[in-house]
């Protein structure tokens, strides 16, 4: 007897009844968030382009982008010496990377800057060896606003570096120590560039945050990009549309600085995982 012929299974596709209403929900809260963005008059969109490429706004655009970078390296070198210190055997040199962790992290970042502003209150010369300097044309407010900025970042930057190097794996570091490598030597040959794929991300983060946080000078007069459109409007009036040119400069510049970190990312990655992701194009 042959035997019998099993029936078809029937497929029933699942319903995602509540992923279509809240796509929906979403898409219709877009389109009316745009409506009423495009058709308020009150956002003034004509004066948004009309100052988007004034020479004021890109002097202070440049200027932001000036202070992000000089502060950004000043955190990366100095933050890579305090994680080494932090994981050195000397008690001594670990507390003293631990203490400026614990302070530059504990005290807000806008308190620094307006610190180091007047701190030739505290040190009007400044002196080594019978050689003096006016600290007051020493410190100007473009100064004060990068020593703030990147010696903040530099405390961050250390316990990132850290956990890259902690990512490690310790057979590493005892390989090179059987080779006969220094202690330094093992750490910029062997220990650094594998822990770049753990250092990069949140590095790339901490250069979009810094971008943003760039906006804190205001309160010294650096004339960055939001105190640029800050002196427009305080003549203009026209307030909104100025903080808007801001804003869209800001969503630039951190969209590009977050393509780039991709690509860093995945130039590190390699070897890493079996597929590289794709690639924005």
């Amino acid at each position: 007897m042959p035997p019998e012929t099993p029936e078809p299974i029937k497929s029933i596709p699942v319903r995602h009844t509540g992923r279509w209403i809240s796509g929906a929900m979403v898409l219709l809260l877009s389109l009316a968030a745009l409506y009423s963005i495009t058709t308020n008059p009150r956002f003034e969109w004509s004066i948004v382009w009309e100052f988007f490429f004034s020479f004021r706004v890109l002097d202070g655009l440049v200027l932001t982008l000036e202070l992000t970078v000089i502060a950004m390296v000043i955190g990366i070198v100095l933050g890579v010496v305090l994680a080494v210190m932090r994981l050195s055997p000397n008690p001594l040199v670990a507390g003293a990377s631990w203490f400026y962790i614990w302070f530059f992290r504990g005290t807000p970042v806008l308190v620094q800057i307006i610190f180091w502003f007047n701190i030739t209150a505290l040190y009007p010369v400044i002196g080594w060896g019978g050689f003096t300097l006016d600290a007051n044309a020493l410190v100007t407010p473009f100064v004060a606003a990068i020593l703030a900025l990147g010696l903040n970042e530099a405390a961050y930057m250390t316990e990132i570096v850290r956990a890259g190097i902690l990512s490690v794996d310790e057979g590493q570091a005892e390989a090179a120590s059987a080779l006969g490598m220094s202690r330094l030597l093992t750490m910029r040959r062997i220990i650094l560039p594998q822990a770049m794929r753990v250092i990069i991300p949140p590095t790339g983060n901490e250069t979009i945050s810094m971008l943003k946080t760039t906006s804190l000078v205001s309160v010294i007069a650096v004339t960055e990009l939001l105190y640029s459109v800050q002196l427009i409007y305080s003549v203009n009036y026209r307030t909104i549309p100025l903080l808007l040119v801001a804003c869209i400069w800001y969503l630039m510049v951190t969209t590009l600085l977050s393509i780039g970190q991709f690509y860093i990312e995945r130039h590190f990655g390699r070897g890493a995982s079996r597929s590289l992701p794709a690639t924005p194009l």
